[in-house]
């Protein structure tokens, strides 16, 4: 994730932001563009805005009415869309109570976390059609509250449901203790859902398939078995040999699921470290291929293995300065990375990534 600056005034803003703080100017996340630019409305009350400074490049945008009515989002899209809703709102198929003002609060975290994961899919050219554009394979989320029944995260046929309790972040660190899982963040969530949903887009019934077995296993062995044996009986002995993660081991889709997630957290982190000056010494014998590799003005997945370990090292260093637990409490063997260099290769497929 890149920090971004104010068309007006050149001042530091960042992804989520809504205002600058030293001009004033109203800011929005322009999906078609990728970046996050400083608006001013073309005239009072026509809804209208165009980006700063005047003449630059780019038409006249609408605020997402998520942005102006409940101030969870701060995407905009292009005037000439027939669309209420930003690119992001629009995926949205069940939202919290309201009323609640607890339910609310939980809503804006769950939407910070689902437009860093958006960002990452535009940037990689990733597939992400709402169900209203593609009933059959499109993408949607229901942000759902316990009631009479427990509610599961997870994804059917493209809806990945999010139980809203994951916002809270006491009670999100008490459920990873209790499971003991070395890694629980609502970012993390929809990484590794999404993942799901990209196994359903990118890999089924399609001619990666006979790979993803050879690497993942059969995914056609029964889930509920598999899952009731994880739960019932922990991780294999020595799981990490060949793993991203324990949880990555109760069956082939959530071994995908995790490295995907993994692969998202990888390409996102090094963006991140590459827009705040850290060097990720990529080679200089090939040029770059794929849209990850490009994006980061890296060679190949090699380069983005060279680079991500170091920074994983110096991240967890870091913390440790502060008297934190590691941020990524993770050791990628070499099994593992030929995980991620499958999904990297699976992506590198694609056409229409985001702007950059």
């Amino acid at each position: 994730m890149k920090t971004f600056r104010c068309g007006s005034c050149d001042h530091t803003i960042f992804f989520e932001s809504v205002l600058c703080e030293r001009c004033g100017h109203t800011l929005a996340f322009l999906p078609d563009r990728g970046t996050v630019l400083s608006l001013e409305e073309e005239k009072e009350g026509d809804g209208l805005w165009r980006t700063e400074p005047p003449g630059s490049e780019g038409g006249f945008y609408r605020l997402c009415r998520n942005y102006l009515e409940e101030s969870v989002c701060n995407w905009a899209l292009p005037a000439e869309e027939n669309e209420e809703y930003c690119r992001s709102c629009r995926l949205n198929h069940v939202i919290p109570d309201l009323s609640d003002a607890k339910a609310r609060r939980a809503w804006h975290q769950i939407e910070i976390a689902k437009r860093r994961l958006l960002y990452t899919a535009l940037g990689l050219g990733l597939p992400m059609e709402s169900k209203q554009e593609n009933p059959q394979s499109g993408l949607a989320f229901d942000f759902l509250k316990d009631g009479d029944e427990q509610v599961f995260t997870g994804h059917t046929d493209g809806l990945i449901t999010i139980n809203i309790a994951e916002a809270d972040d006491p009670l999100r660190e008490k459920i990873r203790e209790e499971l003991g899982e070395a890694y629980r963040t609502l970012l993390g969530h929809f990484r590794h859902e999404s993942g799901h949903y990209y196994w359903m887009r990118l890999i089924a019934q399609s001619p990666h398939l006979d790979a993803f077995r050879e690497l993942f296993g059969d995914e056609q062995q029964e889930y509920a078995a598999a899952h009731a044996r994880y739960y019932r009986e922990g991780p294999p002995d020595q799981w990490w040999d060949s793993f991203v993660s324990a949880y990555a081991t109760m069956h082939p889709w959530e071994d995908w699921a995790e490295t995907w997630a993994h692969y998202l957290h990888m390409t996102d982190g090094l963006e991140t470290a590459r827009d705040h000056g850290l060097s990720l010494r990529p080679s200089t014998s090939a040029p770059a291929l794929s849209l990850a590799t490009r994006r980061l003005n890296l060679h190949s997945f090699d380069d983005l293995i060279k680079g991500w370990i170091p920074l994983t090292v110096a991240l967890n260093s870091l913390n440790r300065s502060f008297g934190m637990r590691d941020c990524y409490p993770f050791v990628l063997t070499p099994a593992a990375i030929e995980k991620l260099r499958f999904v990297h290769n699976v992506i590198e497929k694609l056409d229409g990534r985001m702007p950059t």
